[in-house]
């Protein structure tokens, strides 16, 4: 509350003094501050401003955070890119914490043009930011008709952005994110978007498959993460597919992405190892005896990289890489999985698989620490991880909670029944395929 206050003191000295205070902070600026305030603050139903009594209830921030967003959307037809550029991060900060589906039904349209236009014509660092706020305004609108429009309006750029060895990395990689993430979201049901959007995202980390004689490609600096993004985009729109094309790809992709597992960048490699896992998950989905032919080669690859010691390499990213490829390991020779908790509210979810992983792990890079928020209040992520309509909850609710058990096997349960009924969405898709 005392940030809170501080920043509108900031905000009055502003409209006092001219664009600029003494300090050189722009207008922009002082509206990014706000909002971080805002995100920060309480989620409860009001809070009290020390000394004055004055209650500022949830509705009453929300407004004011509408208020700046307002006036971000208007910044970003600005011909400044410094200013579109600021428009688009505090855009970027108000889309990850806070839910806006209403506020921005609206304006949709509006936000569309303008992120195409930064899209078409801005620079690196700001096509890089606009990706990540349309995949944003995808997860805000959900996956009905809004979020499908605004998809088919952004995926050609998008998707022309990221097979663009002439673009800058940065924003290739965020647009791999976004277009995984969009797809993921917006055209689940539509099998031509989904086919293409797998496509272009293939054709970036081929780039990493090993040439004709058994050996990988040199690649220069900063390509390696931006096939780690397109991979993890692509494994994630793999959870999507018909049992025919998870049969293709299995055939196809498998002994390739194990040749990968001796790349020299640890990211790559740890981004290999999870798909490898995810691909083998989604094999014994279809079929319960699924096996990859080559298991016991594969299995001694991840076994040397559980255990690799080469002082090389830096210490963390041994220990990381350990901790993966130990758990890949596993679940590939027993099907063992570590579970993950992760705790929002009263409420929970467990990550019990490498599908689900994935999953949690794309909207966590989108919505970054804003996830948990959504999580409790975004319908879409709610239905995605089977939690039911957003809970309201007076203090009586509050002192009875199910226990651990109960929640894991609730959760448990509605993702086991969403995944059939996906599967069966699967199947319909499969002659379209």
């Amino acid at each position: 509350v005392l940030q809170l206050q501080l920043s509108k003191t900031a905000l009055s000295c502003a409209g006092r003094n001219g664009v600029r205070g003494e300090s050189g902070v722009s207008d922009d600026d002082l509206a990014l501050e706000v909002l971080s305030h805002y995100s920060s603050t309480s989620e409860s139903a009001s809070v009290i401003e020390e000394g004055t009594g004055e209650v500022v209830d949830e509705q009453t921030a929300q407004e004011e955070t509408e208020d700046k967003l307002k006036q971000c959307i208007d910044n970003l037809m600005d011909k400044s890119a410094k200013t579109r550029l600021a428009a688009l991060e505090s855009l970027h900060l108000g889309f990850s914490s806070r839910v806006l589906y209403e506020f921005l039904l609206e304006r949709r349209f509006t936000i569309s043009d303008c992120l195409e236009r930064s899209l078409k014509k801005g620079g690196g660092e700001e096509q890089a930011t606009a990706a990540t706020v349309c995949a944003l305004l995808c997860v805000q609108l959900g996956g009905g008709v809004e979020g499908e429009e605004g998809f088919k309006m952004l995926r050609p750029i998008l998707s022309s952005i990221l097979i663009d060895s002439c673009a800058s990395l940065p924003a290739r990689q965020s647009c791999a994110r976004a277009l995984g993430m969009c797809c993921y979201v917006s055209a689940s049901d539509d099998a031509e978007d989904l086919l293409k959007s797998i496509g272009h995202l293939e054709s970036v980390f081929v780039g990493s498959y090993p040439l004709g004689d058994g050996t990988l490609p040199s690649v220069k600096a900063g390509i390696p993460a931006l096939h780690s993004a397109a991979l993890q985009s692509w494994a994630l729109l793999c959870t999507l597919c018909p049992a025919s094309r998870i049969n293709t790809i299995l055939n196809h992709h498998m002994p390739r992405l194990h040749t990968c597992l001796e790349s020299s960048e640890v990211n790559f490699r740890i981004a290999v190892g999870e798909t490898i896992a995810l691909l083998c998950e989604l094999g014994r989905d279809i079929d319960q005896e699924f096996e990859y032919e080559d298991c016991d080669a594969l299995c001694d690859s991840l076994k040397n990289l559980a255990t690799d010691g080469n002082k090389h390499r830096a210490k963390n990213d041994r220990r990381k890489q350990r901790s993966i490829f130990r758990e890949v390991l596993h679940y590939i020779e027993n099907e063992d999985f570590t579970e993950e908790k992760i705790q929002f509210g009263i409420e929970a979810i467990y990550i019990d698989g490498w599908i689900r992983r994935r999953i949690y792990d794309a909207f966590k890079e989108v919505l970054e620490s804003g996830v948990r928020h959504h999580l409790q209040f975004n319908p879409l992520l709610r239905d995605i991880f089977g939690l039911g309509p957003p809970l309201i909850l007076d203090a009586s609710v509050k002192a009875s909670r199910i226990s651990r058990t109960e929640r894991h096997l609730f959760n448990s349960a509605a993702f086991k029944a969403r995944t059939k009924l996906r599967n069966k969405v699967r199947d319909k898709r499969a002659d379209v395929m």
